[in-house]
């Protein structure tokens, strides 16, 4: 975090929040000209700062809405295994976001499907076809109670 200053944290926070503002917009708010504000912009994207820009979908209205949290243990922890299960999960729609963590699993998988039904065929075609999969315990989400999709910064 050397690279920015509080300029470059107020742009930030300002896309993280709405990434539709334009640089006019941004301008103004964080009290600087146009040119200045593109190029930290620029600069922010180009060093990694900002990863991408995403629209926020509804999953309840595009028939998705039923969420369930997947913890994965393997087989045996090996590189090549480990590896395999990674390139397999990434290709798997239902798999909204994967994290390999420590402790009793090794992973821990966002699904979000349509229903419970869509989840039991998930889970018996997609996720029973990989291989590296020892065993695998699921929690249904009742409710979504806080999800900022981003950082306090």
């Amino acid at each position: 975090m050397e690279n920015i200053d509080d300029k470059d944290l107020q742009l930030l926070k300002l896309l993280q929040h709405n990434a539709k503002l334009t640089v006019k917009d941004l301008a103004q708010r964080v009290n600087l000209s146009l040119s200045p504000t593109y190029e930290r912009i620029k600069r922010l994207e180009q060093e990694g700062y900002i990863k991408r820009y995403a629209a926020i979908l509804d999953a309840e209205k595009l028939n998705r809405g039923f969420m369930v949290l997947c913890q994965i243990k393997l087989k045996i922890h090996d590189k090549s295994v480990g590896n395999d299960f990674v390139k397999e999960i990434l290709e798997i729609d239902e798999v909204v976001e994967c994290f390999n963590i420590s402790g009793d699993y090794d992973f821990f998988l966002k699904v979000q499907v349509r229903d419970m039904k869509h989840y039991q065929d998930f889970v018996f075609n997609k996720l029973g076809s990989v291989d590296s999969i020892g065993s695998a315990h699921s929690t249904f989400v009742m409710a979504d109670v806080k999800n900022t999709y981003g950082l306090n910064i």
